[in-house]
Order: C-alpha cells, then sequence, then structure tokens
C-alpha cells in the first residue's frame, strides 16, 4: 500500500472460482476413498476405557432380575451400571415422544434392546464381563401387527402412555405431540385423517374403480459406518462427546437431563461419520458412553459391531397400505381412499412425523380433489423404526404408483400419459389445503425420463459369448439369457424438504473473514453433521461466491455454535446454506463499511457505486476494482452469527388435515429397465435413468451423486433389502450382511441423470433440496418394470424370486 494509505490497484475485477454453480470436489473424498478419513470408529484417547452394551435376548419379558456380581469381578472391569445406577431421576429420553428408558426398566420391549452397559480396559474385556451378566427373563406374548396391538385385550406395549413425558419434534409438528386423545389405542403412537372433498359422491361419477393392499418391508439405512463415539470427562465435571450423529443439539437436549448435567456442562464435537441416512437421528450409545465416562473418570470409547448395528438404530417403517383409486374412462381421477399402517415398533422415535409425511403425500404429485386418508403407526414388540431417506413418502410412493398401472391398464391408456394427464403444477392444491406455490414439473419429468434413449437390447452377447455379469443372477451364472425377458417401468414422486407441521426450523452460521499469510481468508462455523452429503462442500462454494475469498475453512462441527438442526430432510443445503449466505452477506457489509472509512475519500464509487467482493477484491457492479481484500482487512477481521428460517408451517388438524405443512416440495421420475429370467426368478436391473427438478444445482457434480445414490436406495429396497422379523418371536432373522443384502456395484444399473433447474422463489439460490426425491420413484420404477416382464401383479416389497416363480 502507498504511504498515503490509498488502496493499490485501480484495475479490472475477475470472479472467484470455485463458487455456486461448479462442480467442486469434496475436500474428504480423496481420504475416503483412500482410507485414510478418520471416522469416529478411529478415535483414540490415552488411558481410554471400552464400553459394551448387553442387549436383550428376546422381544418382551418382565425382568425378573439382574445379577452382574460376576461381570463387576472380571479384572479389568472399571464399572458395571443396569436401570437402577442413573444418577438422576431423569431416565428416559426420545426425539419427539419421551418413551425410551436408557437402561430397560420392568421389563423389556424388543429384541435387542440395552440392558446394562459395562466399561474394562480392553474392548474383548468388556464383551466378555457383558456376556457375565445374568438377566432372568419372564417372557410375555408380543404384539406384532395391527391386529394383535389394537385387539380389545391386546397387551399394551407402554402401560401408562399419558404420563410419558413429552419434548420437541425433530422433524415433524410442535413440541409436545400429543400422545393419546386423538389415537383409538394405547398402541397406536399416531393418527392422521385427511378428508377433502366428497369421496362418495366422486365415486360415482367414476367409471374405473381400482383398489390394491400393498406391503412396504422394514428397510436398513445400512451405512458404512458404524455406530461409535468417545466421552472424555471434563475437569468442570462435564463431559465432553466425540459423536458420529445427525444433529448435535438434539443429542445434547436429550443427553444432558439423564446426566444431571446442564446442556452447557455437555460439549459435543461431530466425529467422522460413514454414513447416516435417519439412521443416526435418534442416539444410540450417547448417553452410555458419557454416564460411563462419568462413573469411571476415565474416555470411555464404544463401537458396535455389524450385528449390534441392526440392534442399536432405527430402520425404516414397515407398511401395510390399502388404497382405492376411481377415473373416468378419458382418464381423469375422481377420487382416492387409502388406508396406510405404519409400524414404528418399540418406541415412538420420529413415528408421529412419518405419520404426517405419510398422510400429507399419500395423493402423490396428482390432481385429486376428493380424497379420504388415513394413517396410523403402531406401538409393536417388532424393532424401533424411526427416520430414513424419504421418511414416510417412500412407502405411499410404492402404493400410490402401482395404482397409477393398474388405472392406466384398465382404462387402456400409456401409463406415462396417463400420469401426464392427472399431473400436478404450480398452484395445484394439496390434500391438505395448501396451494403448491413453487415450480411442479411433474409433466415435464415425465416427459423427459421417457426421451431419454433406451439401453440396448441382449446387452449379454457378444462374439466371445454371454458376459454373465450382464443377465439376471449375474455371477452366479445360472443362465446364458434363456427365458430372459425384458420389462420398463415408470413412477414418479413427490417429497417434502425441510421440517413441516410448525415446527421452528431454523439453522445458523457463523462466519468471519481476516488475513492469514498475507491472503484473505473466511472460515464457516456451523454444527451441521457432514454425514456424507457434501454440505461442507456448498459452504465454501457460498462463502466464495458472497464474499470473493478463494480460501475458505470449514471449522470441526460442534455445540460451540448454534443449532443447525439434523442432517436430514433435504434440509441442510437449504437452511444452513441460507445461513451461511445470510451471515455472508452481513460480513460483506461490515467489509465495505470498513473500506468506506478507510478508502472512501480516494474514489468516489465507494459512496456511489454497487459494491462486490470478487476474487479478493472490492469492486464495483461494473468490474472496477477499488481496493485488495487484504488491504481492507489489515489488522482487523470481521465475524458474524447468523441464524436462518424458512417460510413458518402449521400442523395438520388432527380431525380433517388441513393447513400448510410443508415449506416446499421435490419431485423425480424415474424409468426402470429390468431383465428377469422367469424361471428362476432372478432379475437384473440393466437402467434406472431420472429426470429431477433440483431448483438450482449449487454443485452439478454432488446433486448427481445424491440422486444416483438415492436411486440405488430404491432399488435396493425393490429386490434385495428386508430385516426378516419372526412374527412368533418378534426376533430379527438377519442382522448382518451376510444375509441382510444392498445393493454392490455389480449390482447397480446405469443411472443416467436429467437435472431441470426451476427456481424456487422462496429458497436461497431458488436451490430444491434433492437427496430424498429419487428414493421415492426408484422403487415403484423397478417394480413396474418387473409387472411388465412377467404380467404379475406384485404388491410387496421386496420383490424375491419366490415371488415371481409362485412358490412363495
Amino acid at each position: 500500500m502507498p504511504a498515503n494509505g490509498a488502496p493499490t490497484k485501480i484495475t479490472q475485477g475477475s470472479q472467484t472460482k470455485g463458487g455456486i454453480g461448479e462442480s467442486t470436489l469434496r475436500p474428504d473424498g480423496t481420504l475416503k476413498v483412500t482410507g485414510e478419513f478418520a471416522y469416529s470408529s478411529d478415535m483414540w484417547h490415552e488411558d481410554m476405557l471400552w464400553g459394551q452394551i448387553l442387549r436383550s435376548t428376546v422381544a418382551h419379558a418382565e425382568i425378573v432380575s439382574i445379577d452382574t456380581s460376576e461381570a463387576l469381578a472380571t479384572p479389568g472391569v472399571y464399572a458395571v451400571l443396569t436401570y437402577d445406577d442413573l444418577p438422576t431421576e431423569v431416565k428416559h429420553y426420545g426425539l419427539e415422544i419421551q418413551d425410551t428408558p436408557v437402561l430397560a426398566h420392568g421389563k423389556v420391549r424388543h429384541h435387542g434392546e440395552p440392558v446394562a452397559v459395562v466399561a474394562a480396559d480392553h474392548p474383548e474385556t468388556a464383551r466378555r464381563a457383558a456376556a457375565k451378566i445374568k438377566v432372568d427373563y419372564r417372557e410375555l406374548p408380543v404384539i406384532t401387527d395391527e391386529a394383535s396391538a389394537t385387539a380389545p385385550d391386546a397387551i399394551l406395549v407402554h402401560e401408562g402412555r399419558d404420563d410419558l413425558p413429552q419434548g420437541p419434534a425433530t422433524s415433524s409438528g410442535p413440541g409436545g405431540t400429543p400422545i393419546a386423545g386423538h389415537v383409538p389405542h394405547p398402541n397406536i403412537v399416531h393418527r392422521q385423517p385427511i378428508v377433502r372433498g366428497n369421496v362418495e359422491e366422486a365415486r360415482r361419477r367414476a367409471d374405473v374403480i381400482v383398489e390394491g393392499e400393498y406391503t412396504f418391508g422394514m428397510q436398513d439405512q445400512a451405512f458404512l459406518g458404524p455406530e461409535s463415539g468417545l466421552a472424555v470427562p471434563e475437569e468442570d465435571g462435564g463431559v465432553h462427546l466425540y459423536i458420529a450423529t445427525q444433529w448435535l443439539h438434539s443429542d445434547r437436549r436429550q443427553i444432558a437431563p439423564v446426566l444431571g448435567l446442564p446442556e452447557d456442562k455437555v460439549r459435543m464435537t461431530l466425529a467422522g461419520v460413514g454414513g447416516a441416512f435417519g439412521g443416526r437421528e435418534d442416539l444410540s450409545m450417547q448417553i452410555h458412553a458419557c454416564l460411563l465416562a462419568l462413573r469411571t473418570g476415565k474416555p470411555v470409547k464404544i463401537v458396535y459391531n455389524r450385528f449390534e448395528s441392526f440392534f442399536g438404530h432405527v430402520h425404516r417403517h414397515p407398511a401395510k397400505l390399502y388404497y382405492e383409486h376411481g377415473a373416468t374412462k378419458d382418464g381423469k381421477l375422481t377420487h382416492m381412499k387409502c388406508r396406510i399402517v405404519l409400524d414404528g415398533g418399540a418406541y415412538a422415535s420420529a413415528s408421529p412425523a412419518v405419520v404426517g409425511n405419510a398422510s400429507s403425500l399419500s395423493v402423490g404429485p396428482y390432481v385429486i380433489d376428493d380424497v379420504d386418508i388415513e394413517a396410523i403407526a403402531l406401538y409393536t414388540n417388532n424393532p424401533p423404526c424411526g427416520a430414513m431417506r424419504g421418511f414416510g413418502a417412500v412407502q405411499a410412493c410404492f402404493a400410490y404408483e402401482a395404482q397409477m398401472d393398474k388405472l392406466a391398464k384398465r382404462l387402456g391408456l400409456d401409463p406415462v400419459e396417463f400420469r401426464q394427464l392427472n399431473a400436478m403444477e404450480q398452484g395445484t392444491v394439496m390434500p391438505t389445503g395448501q396451494p403448491v406455490d413453487s415450480p411442479a414439473p411433474v409433466a415435464e419429468l415425465l416427459r423427459r425420463v421417457k426421451a431419454m434413449p433406451m439401453p440396448p437390447e441382449r446387452q449379454w452377447e457378444s462374439s466371445e459369448g454371454a458376459d454373465v455379469r450382464q443377465l439376471p443372477g449375474g455371477l452366479s451364472n445360472t443362465t446364458h439369457g434363456e427365458g430372459v425377458v425384458r420389462g420398463v417401468g415408470y413412477a414418479v414422486g413427490i417429497k417434502n424438504v425441510g421440517f413441516s407441521e410448525g415446527f421452528d426450523d431454523y439453522s445458523t452460521a457463523k462466519v468471519r473473514v481476516e488475513v492469514v499469510g498475507g491472503e484473505p481468508v473466511a472460515t464457516v462455523h456451523t454444527a451441521m453433521a457432514e454425514v456424507g452429503q457434501g454440505g461442507v462442500t456448498v459452504h465454501a462454494q457460498i462463502v466464495r461466491t458472497e464474499l470473493g475469498v478463494a480460501q475458505v475453512t470449514i471449522h470441526p462441527a460442534d455445540t460451540q455454535v448454534g443449532s443447525a438442526g439434523s442432517t436430514s430432510a433435504s434440509r441442510q443445503t437449504y437452511v444452513t446454506g441460507g445461513a451461511v449466505k445470510n451471515a455472508c452477506e452481513l460480513v460483506r457489509e461490515k467489509v465495505l463499511d470498513l473500506g468506506r472509512r478507510k478508502f472512501g475519500s480516494y474514489h468516489p464509487a465507494w459512496a456511489t457505486a454497487e459494491l462486490l467482493l470478487e476474487g479478493g477484491r472490492v469492486v464495483t457492479d461494473g468490474g472496477e476494482v477499488l481496493a485488495d481484500l487484504v488491504d481492507v482487512l489489515e489488522g482487523e477481521s470481521v465475524e458474524v452469527e447468523e441464524e436462518w428460517r424458512h417460510r413458518p408451517t402449521e400442523p395438520f388438524d388432527l380431525r380433517t388435515g388441513q393447513g400448510n405443512g410443508h415449506v416446499q416440495y421435490s419431485f423425480a421420475a424415474h424409468r426402470a429397465v429390468v431383465e428377469v429370467d422367469t424361471e428362476l426368478g432372478l432379475v437384473k436391473v440393466i437402467e434406472l435413468a431420472c429426470a429431477q427438478d433440483v431448483g438450482k444445482a449449487l454443485n452439478p457434480l454432488s446433486v448427481i451423486g445424491q440422486i444416483q445414490g438415492g436411486t440405488t436406495q430404491g432399488l435396493g429396497v425393490a429386490v434385495m433389502e428386508e430385516i426378516v422379523v419372526d412374527p412368533k418371536t418378534a426376533k430379527v432373522q438377519n442382522p448382518s450382511f451376510t444375509d441382510y443384502l444392498i445393493p454392490t456395484i455389480l449390482d447397480t444399473p446405469t443411472i443416467p441423470v436429467d437435472v431441470l433447474e426451476l427456481a424456487d422463489e422462496h429458497a436461497p439460490y431458488g436451490l430444491r433440496g434433492i437427496g430424498e426425491a429419487p428414493t421415492l420413484s426408484s422403487t415403484p420404477a423397478v417394480l413396474a418394470a418387473i409387472r411388465d416382464a412377467t404380467g404379475l401383479e406384485l404388491n410387496r416389497t421386496p420383490v424375491r424370486p419366490e415371488h415371481l416363480t409362485g412358490t412363495a
């Protein structure tokens, strides 16, 4: 800078690279691919103990006695805790309803429920000691379905549920979700009817009526990094928990009362997360690790093995869905009636919110003025179910899309044209009475996905013989093409974005800009859980766009900054991205004010022009550079912490279901191409083409990855993924990746993606949450293609070989 203090240069500005709309690489990508990324299970602390959980071996039983003496006498064991050892009167937790005991008390309600915890100086010692704990059970009848749950003489899963504490919801509904009065039986967690128009009158106008009963299996999130965490006691009597989670502040809210600590003494830092998909929204070992650390005075690490992981987190709700649709002979939908029964398992988790989504989105992306809808979630002795990608809308989409194909077939109409004829658009009124006030390009997405080139026929054939990898059965080499039939199917879905039903959905971001090593550097600090969705990339892109600073540091997520909410509901880019954008805008104004005070007298543009930050410089909107950012910030820094909220929503009426419950909708359409060996019942998905509206692709590479990932999870539940629970004992039969199958690279088809960008004027940059929508429509598209190939009705998922060969 010249001696007189004037800015150095007057040149033309340039855009900062790596901003919004560019495909920037993830900072953690290479580390994860090479195995160098530090996951929560890799954490280590000097003098660390290992925690181990003893789980129930039965699904429903009274606990007659627990004998821990032999475990306590084991050399190397520092502590053994049961329910009676908990330090405070608060001994339950929960996302919406605090019905989950920290450790089982009185009875166990599901297979694998935590009964006791052990801390020892070696993980094998902890496992052996836990196995020495003697629990005497008196088994009780199990509740496994609606019939057993709502029978007049049904055993109650939760006695005295009117007395259960109620806490803030996580995904839908205000705090204190009612747990009695609006449900017809104590074994029903939540009920949401939606009634609009006059179904009986509309039914008389229908020329064709189709009905269907559908079964949706229990899916596991199957994230690759099992639950793990490290709790470290601190000198002030508090505890610092390093944890793989989806919502740091929600965890802390539930943990602190059980420990008897104020929230500011429960410090939490996000550890490396190996995927989530909803399975980390509930607590797993968080409280257990903290209890053991505070009891022993030593750091305690807990890492679930894969077997434990299947018991240690919630799953996707299995469902029974009963649908009726009517249509006129020219293809217009007249009415819809449905009843959706979701199995919430032993504890509430997010079931009330899942019911809200399933009911309010049960019509799908179609115009139907007359509807009669009911959705419920049950308490049973099956494994607890809660959040998973798609969150209630997945189950509904499977059923209503099958219904669309049935109607089209009965009417002799093309299934895509039939859907387009009834497709919703901007301005359509949802069955809840809420108008859709942003683009809803359902017909266009269907047109685009249908227009995509079809994959070649008989790809397995080559001059050198059949390539078995391209055939049903793959490398099992069960067929060389005999009896293989191709099928094509379509589906489209609608998913809400963000927390709904009156939840105060906000996020917080702290942005700081300063000079480090002679360069302007920005730091972003949020509590957003990076679970693989790529938020760390987007936040840096927003800062580069808004502040023109190339070097951006992402501060580790922790509770030393305000809440960012959960990494779920496709909301983080929308809400935390909005908070980062807002904070940047305030930082920019402060930086410009600083520049005006320092250099305003040297150039009139400081006072008269629209000023921007680009390429590390202050520029006018015409591109004239007024100063380097380094000169403006010399000796100073600027920091802002800012919250951002989306538009308010409201709860659905518990009688009619009316209300402006959602803030934004996301749409995706799929075309599935499958080949089926009809003799062996084997399916090969050749292609899953997708068209999706994303509003604005902030990082196109990440957008494609999210769509392809969600599509693959939908494929999994279509043809292979299901947690099998014995209906007589409610015991899980396949808690491992040996028996619970997920798609591998050999199962994953080609997934071409057509991205549409129609901006939502209410959202930052016009963006639309994208992560969940492709999980909806991929499943019914695959089922539709298999039906097309086989002519079978196939009303359950996943489809198994016995369903295709008639041996089920």
